[in-house]
């Protein structure tokens, strides 16, 4: 029952936050939960969970209840919202709205954090904007004294957008919405072997009724032959061009065709394309006759687990949530926290609202390119990029003089990574388009070297499309790739090579082997004149450890695989009751993999290179085991996981520690040692490696084919004509290597200066609960060790 007196305010900045999940469910809103309940305890706050959304504001009593620590244990890898969503049609009214705030203020709640969609977030700040109206009126009415109104004042509200269709204006992704499109993705891939198999065509529906996101990005991913949008339809021929891309298809051989349409796809005059429309087209005996089904996925987007973007997304988001509500004053604006390429963000609410809803009205006035300009620059990106991809030979238009036409060279060194094959893909795709020559170096510099003229075929060949076009979905690395680097190789074999081949440019996708193996091209080109030609890199590695980018590709796709089995392990730990496992993870000397992996998957500790181990850390953190094991006795969901990099210790492997957590215990609980290995570098790549592959390769090579000079001189005193690509912040930016080398790379550590996740290690200590460890001491290197050891110093 909720109390008849309000409890006095809390000390200071303190305060008693409401957190409710309103609108349409979307995985990751329960990791959000959890993110507010354990940081705001952690502050000093009180956080109460609110039922069924605004309804269980408008009903009060047993719908709000205080959350402790322990209630949020295991929701992170929990489908949909725990707390319950409901539609509220009470709190459209005054009255409804009423009832509300006399319910906060009877719990003492003085802020509220809302993770919905667009909807749920505009009734959230109308609901602050009439706050003083409806207390005022609350005393009035006699409902409630000018006392108990006298410390709630002021409601500060923070929105979190959970959303599978991302169509909240201002950030790049919602809650839920990466998961959503595993989801389509991995429908689609099922459906693409099947429609091979029988040489079928098949439309398939996503949600969407004025988001286009997740069929275009599903489109984007899968590397279907036509999507249809409601923020861009297609010319008035849209018939003719759909039938046009897919003859053209099977002309050259593709044995599928896969179409996928959003329920709110029209034309350009409005009227509805409906899938049975589409499959009208493709199976008239008069046209293509295509056998042709419909398939219409429905909420199987919106069910299931969150990905491991959208739980440490939600966790991230739900982290800045409580600090914007305790750094908010009565005069600030309501904020939504946001991300855009990889930094969280606080913005105004109101105006993302607005823009939101600009987009359907422009849709609605027919203002298409309004309504594109109105969505974020990587949404343009990526249709500028299927556009390419779908339509590659047949816009003659889009093709370069014959004088500016390039033979590119693409290479994958390092190890496999998730999403090397799409880029490759998209690259060959732009490069047709515009007339280059792409070229296939088959093995990495080693098969360069050693194999080139093999016969009958040599290493070195030209991309074959049909060949290439299914590489959309492929995991590991359809040319080969490995760790040689061009020295390794031989310079001088590599640069006549280059010039045997006539190379006019180098796209190389890889890890730190191949951000080395840039390098050293690069500075090789004083002594040779064949390799003064624009190269760049784009960054792929699970270890995500390449200097000059904050993302690489594969790194998402060893997350997903990691979480998953971990999940796996922590059932299995949470069946036996009290048991810890111990889980050594990839990633060489950066502790990225481990620790974005601890946020993903609860981890009571994370052990990672950067810091390293020492055996005080150790024994704090079995003292810390020791203590939660004695006070949740009986609880479920009481397994424990512990993630350890690889590299984190040469002497404190995964093992010893496993077994000296179980030395320890005395038998009270048990301890398990587990590598999923390489496990991580596998799988089938994750749709956002996917789509940002295709989005950075097609800018790799428009970055190469700038360079219409090509003089020896031009090249060698232009920064910029060999680079990385890289999201750095909120920004897709190429910079040079010669900087990067220089100023922004560890290279005894093999690993970037500044890594901007090292931070987020202390998020994971904070929302496990683990106390203050001590930390390990640096190593003492050169001649101070030496002198050291001997006593001298």
């Amino acid at each position: 029952m909720a109390p008849a007196q309000p409890p006095p305010p809390l000390e200071g900045k303190k305060r008693r936050i409401g957190m409710m999940t309103s609108g349409g469910d979307s995985p990751g809103m329960n990791g959000a939960i959890r993110a507010v309940v354990r940081m705001g305890i952690e502050k000093g706050c009180e956080v109460f969970c609110i039922y069924e959304g605004y309804e269980g504001l408008v009903q009060g009593k047993d719908f709000i209840r205080k959350f402790e620590w322990p209630e949020v244990r295991g929701w992170l890898s929990e489908g949909g919202t725990l707390i319950g969503t409901a539609r509220c049609m009470a709190f459209y009214e005054r009255p409804g709205r009423l009832k509300a705030a006399k319910n906060m203020v009877l719990n003492g709640i003085d802020a509220l954090i809302i993770c919905g969609g667009d909807g749920s977030l505009t009734g959230a700040d109308k609901f602050r904007a009439e706050w003083p109206g409806l207390l005022k009126e609350l005393v009035d009415n006699k409902e409630l004294t000018a006392e108990q109104t006298g410390p709630f004042k002021h409601l500060n509200i923070v929105g979190l957008v959970g959303s599978i269709d991302n169509d909240m204006s201002g950030t790049d992704a919602t809650i839920g919405c990466f998961s959503a499109l595993g989801r389509v993705c991995e429908m689609v891939d099922y459906i693409e072997a099947t429609a091979s198999s029988h040489s079928r065509a098949f439309v398939i529906e996503v949600m969407g009724r004025h988001c286009g996101w997740l069929a275009l990005m599903a489109g984007v991913a899968t590397g279907a032959d036509f999507v249809f949008i409601p923020e861009k339809p297609r010319a008035e021929n849209w018939k003719e061009e759909m039938l046009g891309i897919v003859a053209h298809h099977r002309k050259i051989g593709k044995r599928k065709t896969i179409v996928i349409v959003a329920e709110g796809a029209h034309d350009q005059e409005g009227n509805k394309i409906s899938p049975e429309m589409i499959k009208d087209l493709l199976a008239d005996k008069e046209g293509l006759a295509l056998d042709t089904r419909i398939t219409t996925l429905g909420h199987v987007q919106r069910g299931g687990v969150a990905c491991a973007y959208d739980r440490y997304l939600a966790t991230l988001q739900g982290v800045e949530a409580v600090n914007a509500v305790l750094d908010a004053t009565p005069e600030t604006v309501t904020p939504f926290i946001a991300i855009n390429e990889n930094k969280i963000t606080r913005k105004p609410l109101v105006q993302a609202v607005l823009d939101t809803k600009e987009v359907a009205k422009a849709i609605e006035a027919r203002d298409f390119n309004k309504a594109m300009s109105l969505r974020d620059t990587e949404f343009t990106d990526m249709y500028n990029s299927y556009m390419t991809t779908t339509a590659t030979g047949l816009d003659e238009g889009m093709k370069l003089p014959d004088k500016r036409h390039m033979r590119i060279a693409i290479i994958h060194v390092g190890a496999p990574a998730g999403g090397v094959n799409a880029a490759t893909r998209a690259a060959v795709a732009y490069c047709l388009t515009r007339g280059h020559t792409p070229i296939a170096i088959h093995n990495g510099f080693a098969g360069f070297a050693r194999h080139h003229d093999d016969k009958p075929l040599g290493s070195v060949r030209e991309f074959n499309w049909l060949e290439v076009d299914g590489w959309a979905s492929k995991g590991g690395s359809e040319i080969g790739m490995n760790r040689e680097t061009p020295k390794e190789s031989g310079m001088e074999l590599i640069a006549s090579l280059f010039k045997q081949y006539k190379i006019d440019g180098l796209f190389l996708i890889g890890g730190f082997e191949a951000f080395q193996s840039l390098s050293q091209l690069r500075q090789a080109r004083d002594q040779y004149s064949s390799l003064c030609i624009p190269m760049t890199l784009l960054p792929a590695t699970i270890s995500n450890n390449v200097p000059g980018t904050e993302y690489s590709l594969g790194s998402d796709t060893c997350l997903n695989e990691l979480m998953s089995y971990c999940d796996k392990i922590k059932q299995s730990a949470s069946a036996s009751r009290r048991r810890v496992f111990v889980i050594e993870t990839q990633g060489g000397r950066s502790g990225y993999v481990a620790t974005l992996g601890g946020l993903s998957v609860g981890a009571v500790a994370v052990y990672t290179p950067e810091e390293g181990i020492s055996i005080d850390m150790l024994a704090a953190d079995i003292k810390h085991l020791r203590k939660a094991f004695q006070e949740d006795s009986g609880q479920s969901r009481a397994g424990r996981l512990i993630l350890v990099n690889e590299k984190a210790s040469k002497v404190y492997s995964a093992k010893l520690i496993a077994d000296m957590i179980r030395e320890e215990a005395h038998d009270r609980f048990e301890s398990r040692d587990s590598i999923p290995g390489h496990v991580q570098q596998g799988g089938t790549p994750s749709p956002m490696d996917r789509t940002r592959a295709v989005r950075l390769a097609i800018k790799c090579i428009e970055h190469l084919e700038k360079y219409e000079d090509r003089k020896d001189s031009t090249i060698i005193n232009d920064p910029e004509s060999a680079t990385v690509i890289g999201i750095k912040g909120a920004s897709v930016v190429f910079s040079p290597m010669k900087e990067v080398e220089e100023n922004e790379t560890d290279w005894p550590n093999r690993r970037p200066k500044n890594e901007f996740w090292v931070e987020l290690k202390h998020i994971v200590d904070i929302l496990s609960g683990r106390p203050e460890v001590p930390r390990p001491e640096p190593n003492l290197t050169g001649l101070k060790a030496k002198d050291r050891k001997r006593g001298l110093a």
